[in-house]
């Protein structure tokens, strides 16, 4: 199933993303349902990628689960499918989370191999201790260090 934008009727919609929508349940939790709406430099493009949605929950949460111990998270473990009508399920399976409704951290990080176009002159107008080549490596990869 192809999801540009949910249309879950049986909770009260909270808000719209880039990617997600966000769905009150109760008054402590939400529901984030992932889309498959495609994202380029803050521009939300016209055609979707079929199941990246769930490409990306699918990862999301296999991080939180794999940092848990180390770092508290706000997933409940509450399946997505509970929340939701019958007939909404289909939306959300495979491509949402049930999470504790906290105080957000405003903090936004991009990671990229390299840097090119306007990043690289956004980059290099400002003062470095060593200048970079446009798409030089931004950090040493793993496998240069000996």
């Amino acid at each position: 199933m192809l999801l540009y934008e949910s249309k879950i009727k049986s909770l009260p919609r909270l808000g719209k993303g880039k990617v997600r929508d966000i769905y009150a349940v109760g008054s402590d939790k939400m529901l984030i349902v992932t889309s498959d709406r495609l994202s380029a430099f803050d521009v939300v493009l016209p055609d979707p990628i079929p199941d990246k949605g769930r490409v990306l929950n699918q990862m999301a949460n296999f991080w939180f689960g794999k940092l848990g111990h180390i770092v508290p998270n706000q997933l409940t473990g509450i399946d997505p499918e509970s929340v939701v009508l019958e007939k909404e399920k289909p939306e959300v399976r495979g491509r949402a989370v049930v999470v504790k409704k906290l105080k957000p951290l405003p903090i936004e990080a991009v990671v990229r191999g390299y840097i090119i176009g306007s990043g690289w002159r956004r980059r290099s107008s400002r003062p470095r201790p060593r200048p970079r080549k446009d798409t030089t490596r931004t950090s040493p990869s793993p496998r240069s260090r000996s």
